[in-house]
């Protein structure tokens, strides 16, 4: 998806309303007489993960990910028993 394009004076219009779509992810592009000279873009990005699955095909699970050893390993790294 290309980035919203904003002149200057709309840009210092809507700034409020700028940083609130950039906040939410979006990159904006801020131009002067139509040639583009900034970029406005999140600090932190947001990953992309926007729904359930979304990780699907990208997450490797061993065999043994849920067996009594492996949960008992992650019980005595965390908790104290």
């Amino acid at each position: 998806m290309a980035a919203e394009q904003f002149n200057i004076h709309d840009a210092k219009t809507h700034l409020s309303r700028i940083i609130d779509r950039v906040e939410h992810g979006e990159e904006i592009i801020i131009s002067r007489a139509g040639t583009p000279i900034a970029k406005v873009v999140p600090l932190h990005p947001r990953p992309a993960r926007s729904r359930r699955g979304s990780l699907r095909g990208r997450l490797l699970l061993h065999a043994d990910w849920d067996s009594r050893t492996t949960n008992d390993a992650i019980a005595d790294d965390f908790y104290s028993r």
